[in-house]
């Protein structure tokens, strides 16, 4: 056991050092930002310092379902690659119906993971992609920044993955990808038409490049952070004790991926 430099404990887990988040992440840009706040919420921080106190074991079963939509060939499945394996492959491949990743993180010195659903962005597979949809603590919706068209779809898209989610449940994020490919005029001129789109969708809007990395990280941090959050408020607001001993599961339409939490224990938020 250590102590960090917050004063709260860590412990040994499965994660890699580049997957450990004590400070809060910064938005994007202030002008869509779902949070301004600079720091965890209070409770939330405090129940970070009583779990990490009390080492509780690693918990595998603590996540938040994240979805990611859009049109064919907006980088959806190189953008996942770029963070959870930090790969990124020229030969491009399109999804067949749903894949998925599970990234694991420390937050705050509690285990937490995402589990990030690749959809296909091809007609044909929508009726077999919304089933995915379900669940989802965070949808993101992405657009190519070289392609105008693919923005304007997003709409569509978000519509689609929310009919399957309750309203306000969901943390929703406008990403443009490829901005490697513009001049910098003209990803300012895209960015302000995504930000303008963003407010309306009540999203918070990230410019990313798979291929140089470039906020890639950043913004699944953010990601994270915001999820792990709101999963911990959920869990002290439903009652479950500050110390979030217990797992969730995260339901999916595919019998054999499935993960279910134990019949004797409560469920927890996420």
């Amino acid at each position: 056991m250590q102590d960090n430099r917050n004063g709260m404990m860590s412990f040994p887990s499965p994660v890699s050092r580049d997957r450990v988040i004590w400070e809060f992440p910064k938005c994007y840009t202030p002008e869509t930002s779902l949070q301004l706040k600079k720091d965890w919420d209070v409770q939330a921080k405090a129940a970070c310092k009583d779990r990490a106190a009390r080492h509780q074991p690693w918990d595998r079963q603590k996540m938040s379902k994240v979805v990611v939509v859009g049109d064919l060939n907006v980088g959806k499945t190189c953008l996942i690659n770029r963070f959870c394996k930090d790969v990124f492959e020229r030969d491009y491949k399109a999804t067949i119906g749903v894949d998925f990743e599970i990234e694991r993180f420390e937050i705050c010195g509690v285990p937490f993971s995402l589990q990030i659903w690749d959809t296909a962005g091809q007609e044909k597979f929508k009726c077999i992609a919304s089933a995915y949809y379900r669940g989802a603590q965070v949808i993101i919706t992405a657009f190519d920044m070289a392609d105008i068209k693919s923005l304007d779809h997003t709409r569509q898209w978000l519509e689609e993955a929310m009919r399957e989610n309750e309203p306000d449940s969901c943390f929703i994020f406008l990403v443009g990808t490829k901005n490697d490919l513009l001049p910098s005029d003209e990803r300012q001129r895209t960015e302000k038409d995504a930000i303008r789109i963003a407010a309306e969708l009540h999203a918070e809007f990230w410019a990313v490049s798979a291929k140089t990395g470039e906020n890639v990280q950043r913004f699944f941090f953010r990601v994270a952070a915001l999820a792990f959050e709101k999963c911990m408020l959920k869990d002290m607001e439903d009652g479950i004790p500050a110390s979030i001993g217990r797992g969730a599961g995260i339901k999916s339409d595919c019998a054999n991926m499935e993960v279910e939490p134990p019949q004797d224990k409560k469920r927890g938020c996420c």
